[in-house]
């Protein structure tokens, strides 16, 4: 069993009248070589639905470095119309997410939340702007 002490959120980078489902994802990330398909473990749909992406016992492939000891979590969305990067999440997905992230802290206690920019400053995503602060009460 992996050690899990990240918990990285994500955004899938498309704009409001964009579609980015698991499995759109992972053809896209099959398309850039990833042999396994998807790299992310749930990607969080704009009307609140967690659909499952790579399983929490296999590595993801979503965050340089840090794959072996996180799970990636990916909402859709993250630009607004224009392409922008944007906090572009609707109730549904913030009220999904953090469903989903306070399941994920009562199984990986010890785990961190942050965003890809977090851990690679060079990325817009996941376009929150504060991750840590906004899920300070899931913390360990």
């Amino acid at each position: 069993m992996r050690t899990i002490t990240l918990l990285v959120i994500h955004c899938s980078a498309v704009r409001p009248d964009q579609n980015s489902s698991a499995a759109q994802i992972d053809t896209w990330h099959r398309q850039r070589g990833f042999h396994l398909g998807i790299g992310y473990h749930y990607v969080v749909r704009r009307n609140g639905q967690i659909e499952p992406g790579r399983p929490e016992f296999m590595i993801g492939a979503h965050c340089l470095n840090h794959n072996a000891h996180s799970i990636g979590i990916c909402y859709e969305g993250g630009l607004d119309i224009r392409g922008q990067p944007a906090d572009t999440r609707t109730p549904e997905q913030k009220a999904a997410l953090r469903a989903l992230l306070k399941d994920l802290h009562r199984r990986y206690p010890q785990a961190l939340i942050v965003g890809h920019h977090d851990l690679n400053p060079q990325k817009a995503c996941p376009c929150i702007e504060n991750v840590a602060r906004e899920y300070a009460d899931l913390q360990p």
